[in-house]
């Protein structure tokens, strides 16, 4: 396994993981408002759990010597199938005023544009991803899983707030 692999491989690894955690910091169990917000904030935790293990399954196969390649292909269609909805996953409400504890930056309300267009940015990658995995081509799926990765960097760099460490 190659050196950029490695690091485009773990940058991806690095990003489904965020999503997931993020996405578990996204509200307490027991603490969700019984309202649109308070549901929808609910929802969107589910799906970014959903979408980093999708992720996540796919960097686990890529690290083996001989990766499952129906494993790979199936995560990419459910990743590719998530994306297509992430841009519904923040209704007006669904933020900090919903009173869950999100990770979303106000960004994600007050430039609708933007964040249209890093979840249309997600969207391509993931169909890419999603089209290289059911041909097989190990070469093209690193490669774009990497891509895939920066997608998902880009949004969190802009629209998501950074992890405490």
């Amino acid at each position: 396994m190659n050196i950029r692999f490695r690091a485009a491989g773990g940058a991806v690894l690095a990003a489904g993981l965020l999503v997931a955690a993020g996405a578990a910091l996204a509200h307490d169990e027991g603490s969700i408002p019984n309202t649109p917000g308070g549901k929808a904030a609910a929802a969107r935790h589910q799906n970014f759990k959903q979408l980093g293990g999708a992720f996540k399954a796919i960097a686990d196969e890529l690290k083996k010597d001989s990766p499952d390649k129906a494993v790979i292909a199936a995560s990419a269609q459910k990743a590719k199938a998530l994306a297509g909805g992430l841009p519904t996953w923040f209704p007006k409400g669904s933020g900090p005023e919903s009173g869950v504890k999100v990770e979303a930056k106000p960004e994600i309300w007050a430039d609708p544009n933007g964040f249209a267009a890093a979840a249309a940015r997600l969207q391509a990658e993931t169909t890419k991803l999603a089209q290289v995995a059911d041909a097989g081509d190990m070469a093209a799926i690193k490669a774009q899983f990497g891509a895939t990765g920066g997608a998902c960097k880009n949004c969190h760099d802009k629209f998501r707030v950074p992890d405490k460490h």
